[in-house]
C-alpha cells in the first residue's frame, strides 16, 4: 500500500468524520467503528475483499456526490460538470495506462453494471447498428413499429457461452436467475472432470456448435489461469466476441503477474472489472474495450445506468494511481506466492483442493474429505474467527446453497503483511478447525446441511493462535479511533 500520512492526519480525518456522523445518528457511527475492530480482529480469507488504502476511503467521502453527471466527460446532461470531468477523466486515464487498453470507461457502479454495459455494447455494435443502417435511420427511436419489432427478436435471439458457475464462473456469466440468462440463448462451458481445469478442445467444439455472439472469459472461483489468446482464436473462429470478467484477478493483471496469453487485455475486444478485490480499490465497476467498442460502451448511461458516482470515481482515480506505483507489482507477486503456500499448506495437511492447488490469488477447498457441507465449514470457520464463503465445486452434489466447497484468497493478508511462513500457519488454522467439526443435527435427530458442531475450546484455541499472528500486523495502524 502507498506511504501512508501521519497517525495524527489519518486518525483525526476518520474521526472527525464519525463525531460528525454521530452527531446525527450515533448507531451508524457505532456500526462503521464496529466494522473496523471486527475486520481488525478476523482473518480475512475472502477472495474478492480487500482493504483501501485511507486515501481511497477518504475519497468517497465528499461534496462530489451531491452532483448530477449523466453523460461521458465534456458531453454531460447536467451543467456544472467541470470538475466532474476531470475526475472521470483523470480515472480513465490511470485505467488506460495501468492495462494497455485503448479505451476506459469508468463509470459502472458495480461488476455486474459493467457486464450489463459490456453486454448492450456488443449487442449495438452487431446487432443494433445494422438493423439502424437498414432502416436507413441513425436512432433506435427513429425506426417504424415494423423495424424496431424485428430489431427486438434478433437482440433476442443472440447466444453466449460462458463458464458454468459450479466449475468457477460467475452469476453474470449466463446464470439463468441471473438478467444475463435472461437476456441471452445461453450455454455453460465446464472443466474437465478429472483435472478440474477448462478444456479448450471441449470449449472449441461447443463454440462451433452453438455458434455464440459472445464468448466470456474469466472467473469468480477457478484457481487457475486461462489462456485468453486460445480463448480469442476460438472466438475469431466463430466470429464472437471475446469479452473477459477479469474482476477477481484485475490487481494481478495491473501488477503485470498476468502477461502475454495470460492477459486478458491485449487478446479482448472488451474486458469488465470491479474496482475493489485484488485491485484494492473502491466497489465499483469499469469496462476497457478496443477502439471498435468505444462509442458504444461511452453510451452505458443511459443505455444501462443512472446517474454516475462521482465520489466513487474520485476513490477509483486514486486506487488506480496507487495501483500504477512499483509497491503494487511487488504487493501483486505476493498475493500469488501466499496463495500457493496456503494451498501447500493445506495440501500437506490432507485437504483436497480443486484442481490440486492454485496458480493465482485463490484456493478452493473440497470439504467434503472433512465430512462437511460448505455451509458448515464456512460457520465453523467463522466462529474461529476466520472468514472465508462457501463456494460450489465443478458438479457440486450439494448445490449452490450448501455446496461442498470453501473458497479461500489471500490478497486482504497480503494488504496486511503477511508472508508465506504466515500462511503455512493460516493453513494449520483452518485444518484444525475442519478436522475437528462434526455435522450437526436437526431437532428431530436427522442430519443437517446447514448445523454443525465443533469441538468445545477450539474456537477459542484458533482466535487466540489468529490474534497473535494479527498483532504482527496490525490493520490501518494509522487510524486510531479511541
Amino acid at each position: 500500500m502507498s506511504a501512508e500520512p501521519t497517525r495524527t492526519t489519518e486518525s483525526t480525518a476518520f474521526r472527525s468524520g464519525l463525531d460528525v456522523i454521530r452527531g446525527i445518528e450515533p448507531r451508524i457511527a457505532d456500526a462503521i467503528g464496529a466494522e473496523i475492530e471486527d475486520q481488525r480482529a478476523s482473518l480475512k480469507l475472502i477472495a474478492s475483499e480487500n482493504y483501501a488504502s485511507p486515501a481511497v476511503l477518504l475519497a468517497m467521502g465528499n461534496w462530489l456526490s451531491d452532483k448530477y453527471a449523466e453523460g461521458t466527460v465534456g458531453r454531460r446532461f447536467y451543467a456544472g460538470c467541470r470538475n466532474v470531468d476531470t475526475v472521470e477523466a483523470v480515472a480513465a486515464e490511470h485505467a488506460r495506462e495501468l492495462f494497455g487498453a485503448r479505451h476506459a470507461y469508468v463509470q459502472p457502479h458495480s461488476g455486474i453494471d459493467a457486464n450489463l454495459v459490456a453486454f448492450w455494447a456488443v449487442l449495438a455494435q452487431r446487432v443494433e447498428s445494422p438493423a439502424l443502417e437498414r432502416a436507413g435511420v441513425r436512432q433506435v427511436n427513429e425506426l417504424t413499429d415494423e423495424d424496431w419489432a424485428a430489431l427486438r427478436r434478433d437482440l433476442g435471439d443472440q447466444r453466449m457461452l460462458g463458464m458454468s458457475l459450479d466449475a468457477g464462473g460467475h452469476l453474470t456469466h449466463g446464470f439463468r436467475p441471473n438478467i444475463s440468462g435472461k437476456m441471452f440463448h445461453q450455454r455453460s462451458y465446464g472443466t474437465d472432470p478429472e483435472t478440474g481445469l477448462i478444456d479448450y478442445d471441449a470449449l472449441r467444439a461447443s463454440a462451433r456448435e452453438f455458434r455464440p455472439l459472445i464468448i466470456i472469459a474469466g472467473y469468480s472461483a477457478y484457481p487457475r489461469l486461462v489462456n485468453f489468446r486460445l480463448m480469442r482464436e476460438i472466438a475469431d473462429e466463430v466470429d464472437a466476441t471475446l469479452m473477459v470478467d477479469m474482476a477477481h484477478f484485475a490487481g494481478l493483471v495491473a501488477g503485470k503477474v498476468l502477461t502475454g496469453d495470460f492477459d486478458p487485455v491485449p487478446h479482448a475486444q472488451i474486458v469488465t472489472t470491479t474496482t475493489h478485490k485484488s485491485l484494492r480499490g473502491p466497489r465499483g465497476g469499469m469496462v476497457l474495450c478496443d477502439d471498435s467498442l468505444a462509442d458504444q460502451v461511452d453510451r452505458g448511461c443511459p443505455m444501462v445506468l443512472g446517474g454516475p458516482l462521482p465520489h466513487v470515481m474520485a476513490a477509483k482515480a486514486v486506487a488506480l494511481a496507487e495501483a500504477r506505483q512499483p509497491e503494487f507489482r511487488a504487493y501483486a507477486q505476493r498475493v500469488v506466492d501466499n496463495a500457493r503456500a496456503l494451498a501447500d499448506g493445506l495440501t500437506r495437511r490432507g485437504a483436497r483442493l480443486v484442481t490440486g492447488g492454485t496458480d493465482n490469488h485463490l484456493a478452493l477447498i473440497d470439504v467434503s474429505g472433512y465430512g462437511l457441507t460448505g455451509r458448515q465449514a464456512e460457520e465453523a470457520l467463522l466462529e474461529a474467527g476466520i472468514v472465508t464463503n462457501r463456494n460450489a465445486i465443478p458438479r457440486d452434489p450439494n448445490g449452490a446453497w450448501y455446496t461442498s466447497g470453501i473458497r479461500v484468497g489471500t490478497p486482504a493478508l497480503t494488504t496486511r503483511g503477511l508472508t508465506t511462513a504466515e500462511m503455512d500457519e493460516v493453513a494449520e488454522l483452518i485444518d484444525t478447525v475442519l478436522s475437528r467439526t462434526s455435522v450437526g443435527t436437526t431437532r428431530s435427530g436427522k442430519p443437517s446441511k446447514a448445523a454443525y458442531a465443533l469441538e468445545d475450546g477450539v474456537a477459542k484455541q484458533v482466535a487466540e493462535r489468529s490474534a497473535d499472528l494479527l498483532a504482527k500486523h496490525p490493520l490501518y495502524p494509522g487510524i486510531d479511533l479511541s
